[in-house]
C-alpha cells in the first residue's frame, strides 16, 4: 500500500513540474516573440538611417532567428506535457541558449562589437539546430 501511495505522490509531482515547464517556456517564448517585434520595429524606424546596411542586415538576422525560436518555444511549452521524458525541456533551454548567444552575438555585432565575437555565432547556431533534433525526438518517442 505504501508503494503505491509513493508512486502516486511521484506521478502527481512529475505532473506539477511538467506544467510548471509548460508556463515557463510559454512565458518565455511570449516575452521573446514580444522583444522580437520591439526589437524589429527599433531598428526598422530608429536603425535604417544610423547603421550601416551590411550591420542593419546582421540586426535582422538577430531579430528573425529570435522571432522563429521565440515560437519555438511556445511549441515546446505544448509539447512538454504532451511528450513524456525529458527531450522536449531540453529542446526549450537549447532554444532559450541558442537565442540568447546567437541573436544576442548578431546585435553585438551589429553595434560594433568586437569581429572575433562572430566565432561565437555558430555556437548559438548548433544549440538552436540541437533544440530542434531535441523536439523532434520527443516527438519521435511519444
Amino acid at each position: 500500500m505504501a508503494d503505491g501511495a509513493a508512486a502516486a505522490l511521484t506521478r502527481r509531482s512529475r505532473g506539477r513540474n511538467l506544467r510548471v515547464m509548460e508556463r515557463t517556456f510559454f512565458v518565455i517564448g511570449a516575452l521573446l516573440a514580444f522583444a522580437a517585434v520591439a526589437l524589429g520595429a527599433f531598428g526598422a524606424h530608429a536603425l535604417s538611417g544610423r547603421l550601416a546596411p551590411d550591420r542593419l542586415n546582421v540586426y535582422e538576422v538577430g531579430v528573425r532567428y529570435q522571432m522563429y525560436h521565440a515560437l519555438a518555444l511556445l511549441a515546446v511549452g505544448w509539447a512538454t506535457g504532451r511528450f513524456p521524458g525529458g527531450a522536449a525541456v531540453a529542446a526549450g533551454w537549447a532554444f532559450v541558449a541558442g537565442i540568447a548567444i546567437f541573436s544576442g552575438t548578431l546585435y553585438a555585432l551589429a553595434f560594433g562589437a568586437p569581429r572575433w565575437l562572430g566565432a561565437v555565432t555558430p555556437i548559438g547556431g548548433l544549440s538552436l539546430l540541437a533544440g530542434w533534433l531535441l523536439l523532434a525526438w520527443a516527438a519521435g518517442r511519444a
